[in-house]
């Protein structure tokens, strides 16, 4: 079975510039308006950095269980941190762009913004990026490691199928 693909940076580019182009909209509709600038709850970053480490940790688990080779590993849960990794990926991308066009928004303003409300919008960039790494480590973590078994099979062909009798041709 070949190995799924990496996910690209394309994609985790362009989820940023559409979490970035959401937030500068946000940010121009409330200020049309007249109504204050959206600030993100801190929870939201500290969550997003909570969710990169335990994707981390999960993945450091899954890899010491793959190289210890003592107990089978359920090839289930495997797929299913792939999966997360990849969706935390662009879960931060897009919250992490909506962050910087939150901020951007402000930079444009004659009169600066307090700190109160920046603050937030920049440790909101700042939580997705890092759960856009964490969840880049984490999904190199799930990678198969190449094994001795692949190397012993590629030069028989008759090793691939160890019961020939049991799929009639």
């Amino acid at each position: 079975m070949p190995s799924s693909p990496r996910t690209g940076p394309l994609a985790l580019i362009a989820a940023a510039a559409i979490g970035a182009a959401a937030g500068l909209l946000v940010q121009f509709l409330l200020s049309n308006r007249g109504r204050p600038p959206a600030v993100p709850p801190l929870s939201l970053p500290i969550t997003l950095v909570l969710i990169g480490a335990v994707l981390v940790a999960l993945g450091i688990r899954l890899r010491r269980t793959v190289r210890a080779g003592k107990r089978p590993v359920n090839p289930f849960q495997a797929v299913r941190l792939l999966a997360v990794a990849r969706a935390g990926q662009l879960v931060g991308a897009i919250l992490g762009g909506g962050g910087a066009g939150l901020v951007l928004s402000l930079l444009g303003r004659s009169v600066p913004a307090p700190v109160a409300s920046w603050l937030p919008m920049v440790l909101m960039f700042g939580g997705g990026a890092v759960l856009v790494a964490c969840a880049l480590i984490a999904e190199h973590l799930c990678r198969i490691p190449p094994g001795d078994d692949d190397a012993d099979t590629a030069g028989d062909p008759g090793a691939a199928d160890p019961d020939p009798d049991a799929h009639p041709a």
